[in-house]
């Protein structure tokens, strides 16, 4: 059944800030840590009192419009002051403190300051303010884009970088990544080849923009009759539009197209649903799809590679489109036989509700709903009532600092945006260090920013003097508030969400990377999803089911052990299949990005069938309808998810599956994996970590034997 879907900071003893204990580690009653938490952890009415700094944050969180704009501006100033200095070094003088140093300090300093003229775009309740902001960014972001075309300033770092004068590894790992910066940036190039590649960037922005607006703009719609949509909750049928004929308007967007594919009954309605949502924008954006290729392409070529997937590969993990494309066949091939027996089930169940009708890929979603329903005994509309979000929150802290040796403390006097903002001051339990702060703005607004999401607002860094400025992270969610006494529920996905999310924000916490560049979040593309990941585990595992779960009439009463048995047997239902499916997808953006003169259409209608187990593409379908992820964004690296997906699942079982508050492991984690951040190449990490080689033989298993 699915759903809808070095050193820190010392706290000084004197320090007489209000602040509360949010948790203490150890076998703390669940009654008496839910009440304490549900009580006191999200109390918005804040007293009126002076608000003091939070300690060791550069970041602003109040600014007005105007303040926002003149901060901004000074930020540009200062740091073309620093560029203008670095560039005036003579290239036989230049030293790790003339150069590299002053561009990290800066980094270091100004990202706090940008982050303060940027986020409450995302946050505030005034328009003025939220216009600011945007404008800030536009400013501050031309003006990182000049910064990035420096010639001057890539000259000095490149003649700094030829002498080989490491002051250490990390700093190496620094120069070279600024390096690696400028000439992805073509200044290694000449003039010319620089002015063709920035035309063809500008081209590639234009193309990918009106792709983008093409879908979002596209009205397109169906209209059917009640008997057409049966299946479907009375509730959806009364959201939607009636046609002058009095049917039924289903458009051709997302939040109408999959309730249709997983609830309707009707087979020529899900087919029919399926095929016009596959032919969206139909030549027009398929023509700018392989315009786009081709501008990429010959873009990569400027820079000296083959292609584009060489360009966008090279600086991630897998390094090469070959070992990608490796890397998806071996995933592919391992799942074959146990995708071929859910497809067969998944056929098996069509055959006795319609007969003989061949099933198509537009059946996927609904017969796995209803396999689903057979196989296990809950629904996630009743889940949800075992969800009160101030429990389910109180133990995520719990794991998180039983697990990493950490210590939570609600801070009350300092300032925030909006009466609903916490903020919470992390500290190491056995030494009692500062090690960062986050915020957390969990409930909807107008105006707000409508995702979850962490943003870094500080980033760790040692500065030149010995001290170290602490990371501040922010928790960006859209939970609904208490209403009338009944305590504000969470769906089971948006349970796993908050755990991937507090995943980032102790990944960017537990950070000690020297330099800025490489703190909290700025890990590998290829693995910065893996702290994150591995976290959600422990929405699946009885122990911690049970701890952030209660009745919302009488959260004494957690989930069943049955319900938690069934919930990790579901996590995997289907996976094999589901699997392919987005292999797929990832294989196809790899080809396209690797090959020239590529027929876009026939590509797809080959590897559907061979990669979906015989089940093809539908009849006039437009790849390019299907792939926005293709053309913006995750170009050629698709396939990164899955990627840290297989290193997650290698971890978990690895060093917690038979513990899952096994502090040694936890501390292991932090230490080993979440602290270097980017300051290490990951594979480096990860064989740290683990003590061997990585291994995708565990990803393998927990999708073929659940």
């Amino acid at each position: 059944m699915t759903e809808s879907e070095g050193d820190a900071v010392k706290m000084p003893k004197q320090n007489r800030r209000s602040h509360r204990l949010v948790a203490v580690t150890g076998a703390t009653a669940l009654l008496a840590l839910a009440v304490h938490l549900g009580i006191t952890a999200f109390n918005s009415h804040r007293k009126n009192r002076n608000k003091k700094d939070l300690q060791g944050s550069k970041v602003r969180v109040t600014l007005s419009a105007s303040e926002i704009i003149k901060l901004a501006d000074r930020v540009i100033s200062k740091s073309k002051e620093v560029h203008d200095a670095v560039a005036s070094v003579p290239l036989d003088k230049v030293t790790y403190m003339n150069v590299i140093s002053p561009l990290a300090e800066l980094e270091a300093q100004q990202f706090p300051l940008v982050q303060s003229c940027v986020f409450p775009k995302m946050v505030t309740t005034s328009d003025d303010v939220r216009k600011a902001s945007a404008e800030a960014e536009r400013r501050i972001d031309a003006h990182v884009l000049t910064c990035s075309m420096r010639e001057d300033v890539y000259r000095v770092v490149k003649a700094f970088a030829m002498r080989g004068e490491w002051v250490n590894a990390e700093a190496k790992h620094y120069t070279q990544a600024l390096m690696r910066d400028f000439e992805r940036n073509g200044l290694n190039l000449t003039l010319t080849k620089r002015e063709e590649m920035q035309r063809v960037r500008v081209h590639i922005d234009e193309l990918s923009l009106r792709y983008i607006q093409n879908l979002r703009e596209d009205c397109s719609f169906l209209v059917f009759t009640e008997t057409e949509l049966a299946g479907l909750p009375q509730e959806f049928l009364k959201s939607l539009d009636k046609a002058d004929n009095g049917k039924l308007k289903v458009t051709l967007k997302s939040h109408h197209v999959a309730p249709v594919l997983e609830l309707c009954k009707v087979g020529t309605t899900r087919k029919m649903v399926a095929v016009e949502y596959g032919k969206r924008c139909g030549e027009v954006n398929l023509s700018i799809l392989e315009d786009l290729v081709q501008l990429r392409h010959k873009f990569a070529r400027v820079l000296g590679y083959s292609n584009y997937a060489e360009y966008a590969v090279d600086h991630r993990m897998a390094k090469t489109p070959a070992k990608v494309y490796a890397f998806l066949e071996d995933i592919s091939n391992s799942l074959a036989n146990s995708a071929t027996m859910e497809l067969s089930m998944l056929k098996d169940l069509k055959k006795n509700e319609e007969g003989d009708f061949p099933f198509g890929v537009e059946d996927l979603l609904y017969y796995v709903k209803k396999a689903e329903e057979q196989q296990f005994d809950f629904d996630f509309g009743a889940l949800k009532q075992y969800f009160p979000v101030n429990l389910v929150l109180s133990g995520v802290f719990k794991i998180v600092q039983d697990l990493f040796g950490l210590r939570f403390e609600e801070i009350t006097d300092a300032e925030v945006w909006h009466s609903d903002v916490s903020i919470y001051s992390v500290f190491d339990l056995s030494s009692g260090e500062l090690l960062g702060h986050f915020y957390l703005d969990m409930y909807t607004r107008e105006g707000k920013y409508s995702h979850t999401c962490v943003v870094a607002l500080q980033n760790g860094a040692l500065s030149s003097n010995g001290s170290r400025q602490i990371p501040v992270a922010l928790l960006i969610s859209q939970f609904q508030k208490d209403v009338s006494g009944q305590p504000a529920l969470l769906r089971f996905s948006e349970v796993v969400n908050l755990f991937h999310e507090f995943g980032h924000v102790v990944q960017h916490i537990c950070n000690r990377a020297s330099f800025s560049k490489f703190s909290g979040l700025g890990f590998d593309p290829d693995f910065v999803e893996v702290p994150a990941q591995v976290l959600e585990n422990w929405c699946y595992e009885s122990f911690s089911l049970k701890l952030i779960s209660g009745f919302h009439q009488d959260i004494t009463k957690p989930i069943k052990d049955e319900m938690c048995k069934s919930i990790k047997r579901w996590r995997y239902s289907f996976s094999a299949l589901k699997m392919k499916q987005q292999i797929l997808y990832c294989i196809f953006d790899q080809i396209i990005h690797s090959a020239e003169n590529v027929d876009i259409v026939e590509l797809f209608k080959h590897l559907h069938p061979t990669i979906m187990l015989g089940l093809p593409a539908l009849e006039g379908v437009n790849p390019a309808s299907r792939f926005p992820c293709s053309v913006i964004g995750y170009d050629a690296s698709c396939y990164s998810r899955i990627w840290s997906e297989v290193f997650t699942a290698d971890i978990f079982a690895s060093k917690f599956h038979d513990s899952f508050l096994n502090q040694y492991a936890g501390m292991q984690f932090r230490n080993k994996v979440l602290a270097p951040g980017g300051s290490k190449e990951p594979i480096e990490v990860l064989t740290g970590f683990l003590g061997r080689e990585p291994s995708t033989q565990t990803f393998i298993d927990s999708r073929s034997h659940y």
